[in-house]
């Protein structure tokens, strides 16, 4: 792997095909959130799999953690669907049979000519694509579990968002004030939404008889 894919460092912002064959960048598939990055050998290796299946079964907490899931392997596109839909995945997969990704970050497993795929790295991404944590899964055991990826997705989104603790000094007078800038969801809203979700207060309690 490049020296500089290391924490924190930038992670290249490629541009590949999906698993519906349209063109994507990893910039644009991560937003503002933090990102998981497989770099897998593909459908052929079991061990793909099983990482994989891991990492479906995470899917739920995934998406209620706002954090984004991506694979790149180097399979042909039918063979990546194949792939995908075999963990039952719901995220997206970026197809690299060219194998720019390989030869840009030095991963070839010379080992397997007759696949030449990469050497399998998970990446737990903080957002603008800076490296928090690399894995090198060449051998199984080198990929995170999931207790790893808890706990570098915990940290890393303990970084990045200003509203992790309530009651950091000031979080509340900014509230009050009317300043949302660090607050998420709210952030992303117009100053009249602000208002009117503000002025709306919490729900009615309906009492059922």
């Amino acid at each position: 792997m490049r020296s500089d894919i290391s924490p924190g460092g930038v992670f290249p912002d490629y541009q590949l095909p999906d698993h519906t064959d349209t063109i994507r960048t990893l910039s644009e598939l991560q937003g503002d959130d933090p990102m998981v990055l497989t770099l897998a050998r593909g459908h052929y290796c079991p061990k793909e799999h099983q990482q994989h299946l891991e990492l479906a079964a995470m899917q739920s907490k995934f998406a209620v953690s706002y954090t984004q899931v991506v694979t790149i392997a180097t399979d042909e596109h039918h063979v990546l669907q194949e792939f995908r839909a075999s963990v039952g995945a719901d995220w997206t997969f970026l197809s690299d049979p060219e194998r720019v990704v390989q030869k840009d970050l030095d991963i070839q497993v010379y080992t397997d000519p007759e696949h030449d795929p990469m050497i399998p790295h998970t990446l737990v991404l903080k957002p603008g694509l800076v490296v928090h944590s690399v894995y090198n899964g060449y051998w199984f055991w080198g990929r995170p579990s999931v207790d790893d990826l808890w706990r570098d997705l915990r940290n890393a989104s303990s970084e990045i968002r200003p509203d992790w603790d309530l009651s950091t000094p000031g979080l509340r007078d900014a509230w009050d004030k009317g300043d949302v800038s660090s607050f998420h969801g709210w952030d992303r809203m117009s100053p009249e939404e602000v208002s009117r979700a503000r002025a709306a207060g919490p729900p009615h309690l309906v009492l059922q008889p």
